[in-house]
């Protein structure tokens, strides 16, 4: 049963697993160097030993994408139709603009906005396919003009591969773990080396993406998945189902309620107790409950504001507007008693793929800017350049850098400002 404590215990309830990356990267290293000496031969060797894989290469033909998505359900194919416009829509919203200015005469600065050459986004596909999680990578890429959008999942999974049909994605591997990150990092004959790569994984597909940082860019390094709500009243129903929502993803997860009300937290104790009963995943979803969850009673929700901005959670749920002000760090805010974290999972269009275990304090999640690069313009008149002279040669003589101020001395030298 989950617990239900006062506001004194919070730091210990509140207090995340550390990640065992130890254990993992010393897993994942001989992986990584197999797949960079050895390429597509290694790759191949450990997806037919891990992934099962059964065809002479990870690629997966377009056939068998175009056969996956004629499998797709009329229902499915809807889902993926209105999720789809709402995901483009926040992505569009998102995307940086390319602007220019002059700050000051003759003095013109901007910004042009370019895509990245090539992304690739992994899908995990173990105990829960997410081919939500392909619509929320591989969309914001083709909105930020990605021209090469790649695709890796282990299993060949008819959701995941008929949904990267119907958005159009050509470059399908089937390949997971360390080793897909690795042939994406490095590249090989078949798989394409990409410039950043982007999607949730287990803990060897995290410690592949922390040991490859640099090598190749990242989205961030997922822990388990977490959910916080903020409720002084409210439906016990509705935020034990929330809580649950959560907690059935993995033994790992968290769901905490911060609440002013006794009585609500022992309605939504109850209830959590009464749909655990009858809940499909709830094997998975009672661990999480019973060791990771908690309902904590907070004398106001100043208190519980405070304590989730230090917690800096992935998902937030507040009863109403008005807090938004007030929170400074989170991944996903949703708001009010009709905005479950479960429609921000699939349908109504900010990005499932989101920081956590605290990483909420530097950052928001996923986003069409991180498939694009920002490249600085600044152009100068010759009248610019001398009125800023004085500023740029002092500070370069004072750094020790005689060349730096030699190269603006001597365009004023040899030019007259007509």
């Amino acid at each position: 049963m989950i617990r239900i404590v006062d506001s004194k215990q919070v730091a210990a309830i509140l207090s995340r697993k550390a990640a065992r990356f130890e254990e993992a990267e010393a897993i994942v290293r001989p992986i990584l160097v197999a797949v960079r000496t050895r390429g597509d031969k290694a790759l191949l060797e450990y997806a037919r030993k891990f992934d099962k894989l059964d065809r002479p290469s990870v690629a997966v033909p377009r056939a068998e994408l175009k056969a996956a998505e004629k499998k797709l359900s009329k229902a499915f194919r809807e889902a993926v139709k209105v999720s789809s416009v709402n995901i483009r829509a926040f992505a569009e919203l998102q995307l940086p603009e390319a602007k220019q200015k002059t700050v000051a005469p003759g003095l013109k600065l901007g910004q042009v906005v370019r895509p990245l050459d090539t992304v690739a986004a992994y899908i995990p596909s173990g105990r829960y396919p997410l081919p939500s999680t392909l619509l929320m990578t591989v969309i914001p890429a083709q909105v930020a003009g990605v021209p090469n959008v790649c695709v890796a999942s282990p299993r060949p999974v008819t959701e995941i591969f008929g949904t990267a049909s119907l958005l159009g994605v050509k470059n399908v591997f089937q390949m997971g773990g360390a080793q897909a990150i690795a042939a994406f990092a490095y590249g090989t004959e078949i798989v394409p080396r990409a410039d950043r790569i982007v999607g949730p994984g287990n803990i060897y597909v995290a410690a592949a993406k922390k040991l490859l940082a640099g090598e190749v860019g990242i989205d961030f390094i997922a822990g388990p998945t977490e959910i916080l709500i903020i409720a002084a009243e409210g439906n016990p129903a509705w935020i034990a189902a929330d809580m649950l929502a959560q907690a059935e993803h993995d033994t790992d997860a968290s769901a905490v309620l911060l609440t002013t009300s006794k009585s609500l937290a022992a309605a939504v104790s109850n209830e959590i107790e009464k749909q655990l009963a009858t809940l499909s995943t709830a094997e998975t979803a009672r661990v999480a409950i019973d060791n990771n969850s908690a309902i904590i009673l907070v004398k106001s929700l100043a208190q519980a504001v405070d304590i989730s901005n230090q917690f800096a959670p992935e998902h937030l749920s507040i009863p109403d507007a008005s807090l938004v002000p007030t929170i400074r760090h989170a991944g996903s805010i949703f708001i009010g008693a009709s905005s479950p974290e479960a429609a921000g999972d699939y349908s109504s269009g900010p990005n499932h793929v989101l920081p956590t275990s605290g990483a909420a304090r530097l950052r928001g999640g996923l986003s069409s800017a991180d498939y694009v690069k920002i490249i600085s313009t600044q152009q100068l008149s010759t009248a610019a350049l001398r009125t800023l002279a004085p500023a740029i040669t002092t500070l370069a003589r004072a750094e020790g850098l005689e060349a730096h101020a030699r190269s603006v001395e001597v365009r004023l030298l040899s030019k007259r400002e007509k």
